[in-house]
């Protein structure tokens, strides 16, 4: 018997990002080849995006996915989340230039509290909401703030993308492939500050320190590396991370519908790792049902650790201070 379509609602679905993450979903890279999709995207309810959405909407058209059954175009984000299984929450305002941080996480934070309430509202009861548009930590966390039919835990935000940068820089310094790469977790804010924890990883089975001995390579060069790569990206190209920000949502989605899946995800930490209860933070979970996780709570961390995550958890506490105001 066929498969009930799933109903995969987007934000920001004609920006780049949505561009290059529509046609995965619809081509069954996130929710599996034999499962049927819905796209529901939202855009700002103005000419100029909406006329795109149509444009892409066109694309998708033209690429006669079979697993594509029906698209809404919307400025609305009543309809967009509407009945969605998934909501994927890609828009959210760019810091423009002499923006301070303080002005951009009030100005996203009035997006993700409408669209908090709107999904508490009116989507689907098995619900789950995947937080990219940044800072996405605090955006998922005001999200959730919102919701009171829907638990924290069906809230995560992305930090696959940063365990992706992280897993791919240890495979190329070690000269070995990516899939060598194991239990590189990320801990923390998607942001600088974020923890890829190397000291539990493996290479080939080994502990990374193993096989990677120059341990003043990973401390100092490796780590900031991984958490300066979007800065990296912007300044060579000339404009964010989109294709491989997609490409890690694909991912962070897949794996939470894929039960025994062991990836990085943030959550709500309720005081897991050190990390504030009430932040969300990235760390490492174990998928139990389609949606559903674990945090994997056995790793031990050590003083090196333990200050890094000191840090992380000192920005997420900033950020969630300058927002306070606007928590239900």
């Amino acid at each position: 018997m066929a498969k009930q379509p799933i109903r995969v609602a987007v934000t920001g679905a004609a920006g780049n990002i949505g561009y290059a993450l529509l046609f995965r979903i619809a081509s069954g890279a996130m929710l599996g080849p034999d499962q049927p999709v819905i796209l529901q995207l939202l855009e700002i309810p103005v000419e100029g995006p909406q006329k795109a959405l149509k444009g892409v909407a066109m694309e998708l058209e033209d690429c006669a996915f079979p697993l594509l059954q029906d698209m809404v175009l919307t400025g609305e984000p009543d309809v967009a989340f509407k009945d969605a299984n998934w909501c994927l929450l890609v828009g959210s305002k760019p810091r423009g230039p002499g923006m301070e941080r303080a002005d951009l996480l009030k100005d996203n934070g009035k997006i993700f509290i409408a669209q908090g309430q709107s999904i508490d509202k009116v989507a689907a009861d098995d619900a789950r909401i995947a937080v990219v548009g940044n800072p996405c930590n605090t955006n998922c966390m005001i999200a959730a703030s919102q919701a009171k039919r829907l638990p924290a835990d069906r809230f995560t935000a992305m930090v696959r993308l940063d365990e992706n940068r992280g897993r791919n820089q240890l495979a190329k310094k070690a000269g070995v492939p990516v899939t060598d790469v194991a239990d590189l977790f990320i801990y923390g804010n998607h942001s600088p500050t974020m923890f890829a924890d190397f000291t539990h990883a493996k290479i080939g089975g080994k502990a990374v320190t193993d096989v990677i001995t120059d341990r003043a390579w990973l401390d100092n060069e490796y780590l900031p590396a991984v958490g300066k790569r979007g800065a990296a990206i912007i300044d060579a190209r000339g404009a964010s991370s989109a294709a491989s920000a997609a490409g890690a949502l694909i991912d962070h989605v897949r794996d939470l519908v894929t039960p025994g899946a062991i990836h990085s995800v943030a959550v709500k930490s309720e005081g897991r790792y050190g990390f504030d209860p009430n932040v969300w933070a990235g760390m490492p979970v174990r998928t139990t049902s389609p949606g559903s996780f674990e945090v994997i709570t056995s790793y031990e961390m050590d003083d090196f650790a333990k200050s890094k995550i000191k840090i992380t958890n000192d920005e997420l506490l900033g950020e969630r201070d300058t927002v306070k105001d606007m928590l239900a």
